[in-house]
């Protein structure tokens, strides 16, 4: 595995190599880390949140059926990873009448001037509440190491240096081979895996916290039979792909094993499956609308065009939806197709499974209330990445 050279900002390599999880934890989080900065995660890239309120609308849709569901018109509304707060803006405005919210964003950076005085801003998720526990791509943000298998047939800890280059380090052993060889085998000489049990245990920690209700976690991700063979580590800077360099200068992001993530009863879903279930649906309105309520007509269609967006196939539609119920009365973790009729939902058939059950898998032991890196300043910041800034 020869060096990389991959330009730091400086133009320096004066560190020595450490591993990816070391070097992104100081590059995301540490002092002037890049979730830290004042213009916050959309200052370079998109997420389902950005390009539409349909998405925060929806949300709103899954909160109010988990209140039903729990019995109760007063639920918790958890948004882990909550960036500054956009989310939570817009699922708090499109709550319906007489359902009573505790918002509570749980975020590394300091709270937003101007945000809405109802959200509790906090550096870990509030334990034993009842209600919807929302990380919108904050699993793909936990750092993680990267493993490469070398011409032996050895699995070995990729190192890297500030300025982006690498090199081998020592064999991955322990509960991180084991990882691997349950989870995200070696495929051959020269082929990578990024470890992903610090994700495991940071989810299972955040549904810990839940007494009763719904933990959904939504980002880009892969599973066991299809994991890419090379890795998917990359950086974004100001809306542009970008290498991985770990000096600050961009967001570091790799996709999600959600399949080693699920606990018991959980169900894996594409966003296109989820959000046609609440409603979302990218069907253009009848042309005779146009005639009989024209601006009706124009809303209708713009809408129709941002919830394509969020479910188009290739793009935001592909994004996975871990659903994972907590003491929920009912059959399922999810609402069916007829759950919200009049809002134009219907089935879709995508690139991933509907919904693939995961009643078997034992839950990932975790280390206290969340991972011991993870714990000094809270945690990461929410992003999508490759929308565009």
């Amino acid at each position: 595995m020869p060096g990389r050279p991959r330009g730091a900002r400086d133009g320096r390599c004066d560190a020595g190599p450490v591993r990816w999880r070391t070097a992104a934890e100081r590059a995301l989080y540490g002092p002037d880390g890049f979730y830290l900065r004042p213009e916050g995660p959309a200052g370079h890239f998109r997420t389902s949140v950005h390009a539409s309120p349909l998405f925060a609308a929806a949300v709103a849709r899954l909160l109010a059926l988990t209140a039903e569901r729990l019995g109760t018109d007063e639920v918790a509304l958890v948004d882990v990873g909550a960036g500054r707060g956009e989310l939570l803006s817009g699922i708090l405005a499109a709550v319906p009448d007489g359902l009573a919210v505790r918002p509570y964003a749980v975020e590394r950076a300091p709270r937003p001037a101007g945000l809405d005085p109802r959200i509790e801003w906090c550096t870990e998720p509030p334990a034993g509440v009842s209600g919807l526990l929302f990380a919108n791509e904050w699993l793909d943000n936990i750092p993680l190491d990267l493993a490469e298998t070398g011409s032996d047939g050895v699995a070995r800890y990729v190192l890297v240096r500030p300025d982006g280059s690498e090199e081998p380090g020592e064999p991955v052993e322990g509960p991180d081979a084991e990882w691997l060889a349950r989870w995200w085998p070696p495929a051959g000489p020269g082929t990578r895996a990024e470890i992903g049990r610090p994700r495991d245990e940071a989810w299972a920690a955040a549904v810990a916290t839940l007494e009763r209700g719904l933990a959904v976690a939504v980002d880009y991700a892969h599973v066991r039979d299809a994991r890419p063979p090379f890795g998917t580590l990359t950086g974004f800077r100001a809306g542009r792909e970008v290498p991985p360099v770990p000096d600050g200068g961009c967001d570091l992001t790799a996709h999600v094993a959600l399949d080693a993530c699920a606990l018991p009863g959980a169900e894996l879903l594409a966003q296109r499956e989820a959000l046609h279930r609440l409603g979302v649906s990218g069907e253009r309105p009848p042309l005779s609308l146009a005639t009989t309520d024209p601006a009706a007509y124009v809303r209708a269609l713009g809408a129709a065009g941002e919830a394509a967006e969020l479910t188009a196939r290739g793009g935001l539609g592909d994004f996975r939806w871990l659903v994972q119920p907590v003491g929920l009365p009912g059959q399922g973790a999810f609402p069916d197709q007829e759950a919200f009729p009049d809002q134009g939902a219907f089935p879709g058939q995508g690139a991933f499974p509907d919904q693939e059950a995961f009643p078997d898998q034992e839950a990932v032991p975790g280390q206290g209330a969340f991972p011991a890196q993870e714990a000094p300043g809270g945690f990461p910041a929410d992003g999508a990445r490759g929308r565009g800034a």
